[in-house]
This record gives structure tokens, sequence and C-alpha cells, in this order.
């Protein structure tokens, strides 16, 4: 298993740069193609025909926000030629991001967004852009933190992931999904938080069989186990803080209830507290 093909979002947000640094040095590492998708913002079900003339200065935002888009989409030109990745092609689409994200995620092996940036919010955006994705897209997703660590070695590959395991078929698919990434990382560690609160999901020492699943697949995974009463979300960054690790890979749990969607308690904490990379699956 390989990525062949992934996307990335690029505003006009002040992460944007990284994230789109980011989504190249993935690509140039697993040799996938890589597009850049930058959107208006005017969703394509917005007509632009005003019967009631009371919009005369539509045409004239929307070539605005076509020409920020292009502007973001120059930016990831730039980049992605100064890192020498001749795979890669730009997109701009008249739409909302979370619509235009929906429609082109089927065609690609991985998605790289940037986690939500209260102070800056994407042009456009009805809703969140990483609850939308991750329980509608069946992609997974790279989250880039907004604000991340200083880590000394952004330029590196990946170096040490955290993978959190609890049995879940959520962390099951997350895994299995990070498989690309994993392979570049020079060791992991497999994270098992309270096992005995699930001792239906695990074997008879928890997180040695998917260690083994691991290791058939060329990764080299020391298995933790913690025991915390903390918020699992907290316990989570806290040890990829403390383990130095430049991935957490993990299950998003969520479900949508009418118009609203309803994140788990650890993937709320961790969309919006986290400051490493994400790799996260629903």
């Amino acid at each position: 298993m390989s990525y062949r093909s992934i996307l990335v979002h690029a505003d006009q947000t002040p992460a944007a740069a990284a994230r789109m640094a980011l989504a190249v040095r993935l690509a140039l590492a697993c040799g996938a193609h890589l597009t850049a998708l930058a959107c208006t913002g005017l969703s394509r079900f917005t007509p632009l025909s005003d019967p009631l003339r009371q919009g005369p200065l539509v045409p004239e935002q929307l070539q605005r926000w076509r020409d920020q888009a292009q502007t973001s989409l120059a930016a990831f030109d730039t980049i992605a030629r100064r890192a020498g990745l001749h795979a890669a092609t730009s997109r701009l689409a008249d739409d909302a991001p979370e619509d235009a994200l929906l429609l082109q995620a089927p065609y690609h092996d991985l998605l790289v967004l940037g986690q939500t940036d209260p102070q800056a919010a994407t042009p456009g955006a009805i809703r969140d852009l990483p609850q939308e994705l991750l329980l509608n897209c069946a992609r997974p997703l790279l989250l880039a933190p907004c604000r991340p660590a200083d880590d000394g070695d952004a330029e590196g590959p990946l170096r040490h992931p955290l993978l959190a395991w609890d049995g879940s078929r959520q962390a099951a698919r997350a895994i299995g999904d990070a498989l690309p990434l994993l392979k570049l990382a020079q060791k992991a560690t497999l994270l098992v938080l309270n096992a005995e609160a699930r001792a239906d999901r695990h074997g008879a020492e928890p997180g040695a069989d998917m260690a083994l699943f691991l290791a058939r697949h060329g990764v080299r995974a020391e298995v933790m186990r913690e025991f915390t009463t903390a918020d699992i979300g907290d316990a989570l960054l806290c040890v990829a803080a403390e383990l130095r690790c430049d991935l957490l890979v993990m299950g998003g749990y969520g479900h949508r209830r009418a118009r609203e969607t309803l994140l788990g308690g650890a993937t709320r904490t961790v969309l919006r507290d986290m400051t490493l990379p994400v790799l996260i699956a629903h």
C-alpha cells in the first residue's frame, strides 16, 4: 500500500504555507502526485443572479475571491517548485471549501487540511472543515496544526509517530490508512490507554497483536501501556510531547445529528489543542 494521490487545501490562512510544505514533503517521500485545491468560498449552489437586484457587486466580489484563491495556488506552486516536486497540480474551485473538498476526496488517498483556527476563519466555510470531512469524506485526513510546536527539524521526514490504539474500528482504520507514513519513520510507539476498561477489545497482551501486524508491514512499534484518569485527548497529546513525536495517528469518533456534528471527547480535544500533525480516520 502506498499513497499515489494526495490533496492539500490551499487557502490564505496564516498556517497555509506550512501545511502546503508538509504536503509537498510527504508527496516527495511517498512518490505521490499532489493536488492543491483552492476555493473561492462561494457555493456552487448560490445563484449569481438576483431577481430583486440587490446583488450588483457579486461578480466583482467573486473575481476578488478568485484572485485570492489564485494567490494561494501561486504560493503552492512556489513551494512545490523549490522543493523539486514536479508531480503537482493546482485546481481552483468556484465553490465552498467543504463541498469542493468532499467532491474531490474520493479521487485521493489522503487529504491534508489545516486545524481549525478560530482567529483565522476560512473564507466561505460555514461548517468546521476537519469535522465535516472526517465524518463524510471516507478518506483519512492529515491535519496540520495552526500553531505547531517548534521541533527544529521541519524539513526532515517523519521520525517517531505515536499510534493511539484502543481496539476500535476507527483506530484500526487510522493505523491501516497511515501505513505509508509509518514506513517512513525510524520508530513508532503504539500507545494503549486504560486497556482494562475495554478488555473485550484486546487480547491477553493489549497492543501485542497490533504490533505484530505492524511488524509484518515493516513498521517497528514499541508497545506502551498506560493508565490515566485524565481526558484521553489530553493524555495522547501529553505523551506525544513527552516522547517528542512528530505525528499522532488516531481514530476519530463522532456522528451527525440533524445539522449538528457531535464529536467524541478525545477527538474534540485533539482537534482543538493539537500542536503536531494528526492523521485521523473515522
